[in-house]
């Protein structure tokens, strides 16, 4: 029945100047579009029971809708009745129709709403209904005013009142039904006793293990936290994939669209640029970085990390957890297993009544602690959600979780390969890789290991000095001791055997540990029907199926860069060699072995994105060099000429191909391993850096028996003896010809290195570096020769005065550096050592040596009373501005808690007269002090006033990235984005509005202005840059682009300059390469464009097109 707003007592208000979108909208059935409008907050049945008051709400919330529309187009934007009528009538009527507004306004209505998503209102008006609103139209404060009208309605309305009322008792009654039972309650004890009991004991089912040993050690006691590396951008790590590989994650939405070569290392500079910090600096800083996603290499101790978090609180008195945040950790592979059963819709109801909860707790309890921001939330592999579909939805989940509950600290992690950040990004997530273990954390972790699974002492130092030797002087061994899984492979290793000096036979033994529990047993019913004797398929059956992996591997197009094989290729490899030894239901067992890599680590590992890679790249190298040998040794499908030619002779000049070389020259007899060394030597590798003779030194390195090939080492001693004098370095200089200059240095580093540790053991090797280190007229090879020394051959009673000599009295200031470096690192309990840093800090006449030594001193001996002062005095006082800085620098991250370190550095970021001591303070300050209530307005204060543009760009941006949420931020950036005189800093503004606030409505349309108006190229190219990232699938992008293109007013006036018309050029090549319009763009630009980069690249393009 139609019934006029009249009908209904809703009073129009005759100015209203949007009042025909009104009264259409009231002559029409308003029945579908009242259970739209209020869906969200009422439920269908009291709709049905009360229309007439609802319809009479919903037309007296439209009518104050649509006037704060006006009022805002008139009273903050300036415009008539009759401009907002002709300009905004037509489309406002079909905003309020749109399907996704309706339940966004009727939200106001919910009980204790407290605002409405004003943004997302103004996100739907961009997408359909352009152009955008004018600039001074405020969402937010239309959104504010909105909810307040609301409730004035329902405050005058006792009918409303009980209607909403009514949804509230009947809200409360489904509740009850649901849970009637079984209502779980909320104790924190037995929550805490879940924790201790599920994640307690650290978790070994990937390796072998005795059992005895290892059965109680508990993960919070051996946990050593690692360091990050902040992402900023994409992960590069996706894009180190095979080609084809990147393209099967393309096309599944797994990975973000292709770059190019020069873009990916930019990204790649990028991030190995930022600073590595330790991951509980990160965790504890929770206003900088409320939400985390933290991504790591299979085995890397992401879960752990999460698993340490909660175990932290569970291990705390009860009364004292109370006060903390309620470690919430959900294993995201659990929660959408019960999310696909029905089980629970969201991740409240998931540790409401969810399967596999360690200890459920009530949902309604548990909404308030996170209404308060009580919780830390954690999200535990997010790559385990298999299907990329159901991936998408769990973001979602995530993303509306931190909506619903703002207060409260979240933290994702996933691998990288299968990961988008895109989304999370948006959602305001900072992204950090986990880092490899370091010296000190490693030294740390395996005396934790034998100080908590020995009993006998005497056992526990002989075998933790073992395993520490080993590690010191293994390079195989300390690359596996990087990875938290593969350290305590080797610490279970060492316990019952000296590790083998030779790596294949350490390879081996490692296999054998991680292949232990891969077994081919059918699991929780995986598999039906298959049932197999463990005894039918060994490990060395295992590892015949590994060798034909990797050597899968290295036929693929990235050669043996690419550790990944897909899961198709896989099961082909594993079923075929199954068949071959005669099992049964080859392809269900070898589908249940592969199932089996998604959830445990073995020797293999899932990636992600329906893709897997050995754990470390070492043992695809290793199986790859068993799999050569097995051909040449066994299969004899290989011959000695073959082996020599084809494989050695075809690959010498590929590094990535090296370690697998000398794993073949450590399994084959050492005869053929002389013959190799001699065919490399008389290659000409002088064009490819004389890799040729390097690899032929580390093969002789692999051999411990030379007495066979005597004559074959000495050719090659001779060989690298010769290389030191490589080259005319000052020739090179003179000429300009750097690169040249380079490949003579880093040639005759290599060959000192390469005498070094190829004949460690011979006598004559210390005599003959002694002799470089002190006397040989190169700078270089005398840097190569005490570096060499002072970690050879420590224990030498003549290596520290040597070094001693060199720090002092070496004529090259990187000599003296060095050497000062080597003796603070090794030999720091020496009783002479500080002293001597003490004399270079002050008085080496070089300042890299200066610096070096106040660098050393710092870090080495915090403890040492006499350190600040000397620190404060270097920051003052040293003449040169790098020891200034250093100095600044040591004692903002060493001495924070110091009380004349704040007040020293706004001094010194105020006063001091070089830009970059300035700079290095107001850095620190930003991220050592962003509690004090003077850091933000300081930091504005430089942006603004510094003389020097260095300054105010690193103010700018830790402004944009520390203090994201305050209010004035993004006007402020807006502000230098327009008016700074550098160009520099308007670049920077505007890369950080663009990555910070992409949601912010009046984002895109400033980036097109500076795009279009900017007067310097490299804030224009850096608009279009970003707006090609982040907005790619906007309307009109592609208009915008081809515009750019053909009338961006850059003049080349260097060869180093960056073109924005050929930057939006290549977007366009990349984005929209199948349109009908590039033929003729490109064809325009060939003929007319005055670049000519530009019209080079036009040619090119248009000529693979026409192809």
């Amino acid at each position: 029945m139609v019934e006029p707003w009249a009908a209904l007592g809703v009073s129009i208000l005759k100015d209203l100047v949007f009042k025909e979108v009104l009264l259409k909208l009231g002559k029409e059935a308003l029945e579908d579009y009242v259970k739209d409008f209020f869906k969200e907050c009422i439920k269908e049945g009291v709709i049905s029971a009360q229309p007439s008051e609802l319809k009479k709400a919903l037309g007296e919330a439209l009518q104050q809708f649509l006037r704060l529309v006006e009022d805002e187009l008139e009273f903050e934007c300036g415009l008539s009745g009759a401009e907002i009528r002709d300009g905004y009538e037509v489309r406002i009527e079909r905003f309020i129709r749109n399907e996704e507004v309706k339940p966004l306004l009727g939200k106001a209505f919910e009980k204790d709403c407290r605002a409405i998503d004003a943004r997302k209102l103004g996100t739907i008006w961009i997408e359909h209904y352009p152009p955008t609103m004018p600039i001074e139209f405020d969402w937010d404060r239309l959104g504010k005013n909105y909810l307040r009208e609301v409730k004035r309605i329902i405050k005058k309305s006792q009918e409303l009142r009980a209607v909403l009322e009514l949804e509230i008792q009947e809200s409360i009654e489904r509740n009850t039904k649901e849970i009637a039972g079984i209502i779980p309650d909320f104790d924190l004890r037995k929550y805490q006793e879940g924790l201790l009991e599920r994640y307690g004991n650290l978790n070994l089912s990937s390796l072998d293990t005795d059992g005895a040993a290892y059965n109680k050690l508990q993960l919070w006691s051996i946990f050593i936290p690692q360091n990050v590396r902040q992402v900023h951008e994409l992960l590069p790590q996706a894009y180190e994939l095979p080609k084809e590989h990147q393209r099967r994650l393309r096309e599944s939405n797994q990975l973000e669209e292709e770059i190019d070569l020069e873009e990916l290392e930019k990204y790649k500079r990028r991030y190995e640029q930022q600073p590595i910090r330790p991951i509980g600096e990160i965790i504890k800083d929770k206003d900088s970085y409320r939400y985390l996603v933290i991504l790591g290499d299979p085995g890397s101790g992401k879960s752990t990390l999460l698993q340490y978090l909660a175990l932290a609180w569970a291990n705390s008195y009860v009364h004292t957890a109370i006060s903390k945040p309620i470690p919430l950790l959900i294993e995201l592979r659990s929660y959408i297993r019960n999310r696909d059963t029905g089980d629970c819709k969201n991740f409240l109801e998931f540790f409401h009544q969810g399967s596999g909860i360690i200890c459920r707790l009530n949902q309604h309890q548990l909404h308030q602690q996170l209404k308060a921001g009580n919780a830390l939330v954690m999200f535990d592999g997010l790559d385990e959600v298999f299907e990329p579909g159901k991936r998408e939805d769990v973001i979602t989940d995530i993303h509306r979780f931190t909506n619903d509950y703002p207060q409260v600290r979240v933290i994702v992690t996933s691998r990288v390969i299968g990961y988008k950040p895109q989304r999370l990004r948006d959602a305001q997530f900072d992204h950090f890789m986990l880092q490899d273990l370091d010296e000190q954390q490693i030294k740390d972790f395996i005396e934790k290991w034998h100080n908590l699974t020995f009993n006998d002492e005497a056992d526990k130092v002989r075998k933790l000095k073992r395993l520490q030797k080993a590690i010191n002087s293994s390079k195989a061994i300390s690359e596996l001791a990087g990875n938290p899984l593969l350290l305590t492979m080797v610490a279970i290793l060492n316990r019952n055997r000296e590790l083998p000096r030779d790596r294949p036979e350490l390879y081996n033994q490692a296999s054998q540990v991680l292949l232990h529990q891969w077994d081919f047993e059918a699991k929780e019913n995986l598999v039906k029907d298959v049932r197999l004797d463990p005894e039918t398929i060994d490990y060395k059956d295992k590892q015949a199926m590994l060798r034909q992996v990797a050597y899968h591997m290295q036929a693929n197009d990235k050669g043996l860069v690419g550790n990944v094989i897909s899961a198709d290729d896989l099961e082909e490899i594993l079923t075929g060699y199954l068949k071959s030894i005669e099992v049964s239901q080859a392809r269900a067992v070898a589908k249940l072995m592969i199932q089996q890599l998604r959830t445990r680590n073995f020797i293999l590992c899932f990636l992600g994105a329906d893709s897997y890679a050995f754990i470390h790249r070492t043992f695809l190298e290793y199986f790859c060099a068993a799999e050569f040998v097995r051909k040449f040794e066994k299969e004899k499908s290989l011959t000695e000429d073959e082996l020599k030619m084809e494989v050695f002779g075809k690959h010498w000049q590929d590094e990535s191909w090296h370690e697998v070389l000398r794993l073949i020259a450590g399994l084959i007899d050492v005869k053929f391993v002389g013959k190799i060394i001699e065919y490399l030597i008389e290659q000409d590798g002088e064009a490819d850096k004389l890799l040729n003779v390097f690899l032929a030194a580390e093969c002789l390195a692999e051999v411990r028996n030379r007495r066979e090939i005597k004559k074959s080492a000495e050719q090659l001693l001779n060989k690298l003896k010769g290389l030191i004098r490589f080259g005319d370095e000052q020739y090179a200089l003179d000429t300009g010809n750097y690169d040249e200059y380079e490949l003579i240095i880093k040639i005759r580093t290599q060959a000192v290195a390469a005498v070094a540790t190829t004949w460690k053991e011979d006598a004559d090797t210390l005599a003959l570096l002694k002799q470089w280190a002190q006397q040989d007229k190169h700078w270089n090879v005398r840097l190569a020769a005490v570096q060499e020394i002072a970690r050879g051959w420590k224990q030498d009673t003549e290596t520290l005065p040597l070094l001693k000599l060199s720090a002092q009295q070496d004529k090259d200031v990187i000599v003296r550096r060095a050497a000062v470096q080597e003796i603070a690192r090794g030999w720091k309990q020496d009783t002479e050592t500080l002293p001597l840093l003490k004399l270079s800090a002050q008085q080496d006449k070089d300042s890299d040596v200066r610096r070096a030594a106040v660098q050393e001193i710092a870090r080495g001996w915090k403890q040492d009373t006499e350190t600040l002062p000397l620190l404060k005095l270097s920051a003052q006082q040293d003449k040169d501005v790098i020891v200034r800085r250093a100095a600044v620098q040591e004692i903002a991250r060493g001495w924070k808690q110091d009380t004349e370190t704040l007040p020293l550095l706004k001094l010194w970021a105020q006063q001091d007269k070089h830009s970059p001591v300035r700079l290095a303070a107001v850095q620190e300050i930003a991220r050592g002090w962003k509690q004090d209530a003077d850091t933000l307005p300081l930091l504005k204060l430089w942006a603004q006033q510094d003389k020097h543009s260095a300054v105010r760009l690193a103010a700018v941006r830790e402004i944009a990235r520390g203090w994201k949420q305050d209010t004035e931020t993004l006007p402020l950036l807006k502000l230098w984005a327009q008016q700074d005189e550098d160009s520099d800093v308007r670049r920077a503004a505007v890369q950080e509005i663009a990555q910070g606030w992409k949601q912010d409505t009046e984002t895109l349309p400033l980036l097109k202005l500076w795009a279009q108006q900017d007067e310097d190229s490299d804030v224009r190219r850096a608009a279009v840059q970003e707006i090609a990232q982040g907005w790619k699938d906007e309307p009109g992008m592609f208009e915008f682009l081809y515009d750019r293109t053909k009338k961006d007013p850059f003049e080349r006036k260097g060869d180093w300059e960056k073109n924005p018309r050929l930057t939006a050029l290549k977007t366009i090549i990349k984005q929209y390469r199948d349109r009908t319009e590039i033929l003729p763009l490109l064809r325009n630009r060939i003929d007319n464009d005055t670049d000519e980069k530009v019209r080079e690249y036009a040619q090119q393009q248009y000529d693979l097109l026409i192809d």
